[in-house]
């Protein structure tokens, strides 16, 4: 395959995921990524091992340690390589950590998105543009829709009639605005909504992918990102754990990285103009905290965390968020979800008790 592709983030989770996905199908890959998880998070956010994995494994895969704010070199590299298609997943993902580097925060996520667009537009406006965006744009909205509170979860209110949501969980016509976002939040919305006009004014081909929790064993999870991941090695080890808010009952639903490359993927062969996507595991893959605290004693022989309660919730925070992904379905109906909620977790806990 001739398939020219460029991942930013490529040794995150889901960009390291798209090296693999594309490699396999014999595409040349460039990455970028120059390890800032590891500034951000400390010695369990460095993804340098997923690096040399990616290099030791993906035949076709160059890597370029390159800051995504640095906008002559992202131009630089955008009009050397002329890629055909463009998955951006770098990114700042923690609301705590924007609020005590908030000019980082910005920078990479409204930034460097802009970098790349801008880079994209000039040297090869006809490629397929694909942004990873977050649920975090819809702010604390999604608190606002109707809920309930039952033993081991919070949950919206049966037939709820609501905009912005259905039976199977939000949909794209739920409100960005007058809501609390968190400063990570408004950034990623800075981000989202650029994507998206570059699509609709210049006619390019983008799309925004609105992630919930997206989650694999190649995440580098720690505790202000990367839940599952980083409950499930503080699990195997019979390690602290904190719920951080609602009582450990707030509901996530869980897409398997490689489900979001194949969605990616969907969209790049016949992509659109600026189009936005809530992208997640559904409501057949949302569990709360505490369930998916079970559901991992129930993949790793009885072993568990040693949990913490603290009452004060993050700033912004989701008590309940699963996706309806009604629309993308009817664009791409192709598309098919292959992992469960327990697959995730039984791969996770293999995983990481090998490691």
């Amino acid at each position: 395959m001739s398939l020219k592709v460029l991942v930013t983030g490529s040794a995150g989770l889901i960009g390291s995921e798209a090296v693999t996905f594309f490699d396999a199908m014999g595409a040349r890959v460039d990455g970028v990524d120059n390890n800032m998880r590891a500034d951000f998070f400390g010695a369990r956010g460095d993804v340098t091992w997923n690096q040399h994995r990616l290099e030791a494994t993906c035949e076709n895969y160059t890597h370029h340690t390159l800051d995504i704010r640095d906008r002559t070199a992202v131009d630089e590299l955008v009009g050397r390589l002329a890629p055909e298609l463009i998955i951006h997943a770098a990114a700042q993902p923690s609301h705590d950590l924007a609020a005590s580097r908030p000019f980082d925060d910005f920078d990479v996520n409204a930034g460097g998105t802009m970098a790349l667009l801008e880079a994209t537009r000039h040297h090869v406006p006809g490629a397929v543009f694909i942004h990873m965006s977050t649920n975090k744009v819809y702010g604390d909205n999604p608190n606002r829709l109707p809920l309930v509170e039952l033993d081991t979860r919070f949950d919206y209110a049966p037939d709820a009639e609501v905009a912005g949501l259905t039976s199977e969980g939000v949909t794209e016509e739920l409100s960005l605005d007058h809501c609390t976002h968190s400063l990570f939040g408004v950034s990623k919305v800075a981000s989202d909504v650029m994507v998206q006009e570059y699509g609709r004014y210049f006619g390019m081909n983008t799309a925004t992918f609105r992630g919930g929790c997206l989650t694999g064993p190649h995440h580098s999870g720690v505790e202000l990102h990367g839940f599952l991941s980083y409950l499930v090695t503080q699990a195997l080890a019979e390690g602290d754990y904190t719920m951080i808010g609602h009582k450990g009952k707030q509901v996530r639903d869980q897409l398997h990285s490689y489900d979001v490359i194949t969605t990616f993927w969907e969209f790049a062969q016949n992509p659109r103009q600026g189009e936005a996507y809530n992208l997640g595991g559904g409501r057949h893959n949302a569990a709360s905290n505490l369930e998916c605290v079970e559901l991992i004693a129930d993949a790793s022989g009885g072993k568990r965390p040693t949990l913490a309660f603290d009452d004060q919730a993050r700033i912004g925070d989701h008590i309940v968020y699963y996706t309806d992904q009604a629309k993308f379905r009817s664009h791409y109906p192709g598309w098919t979800q292959k992992y469960t909620l327990p697959e995730i977790i039984d791969e996770m806990v293999h995983v990481v008790a090998t490691r």
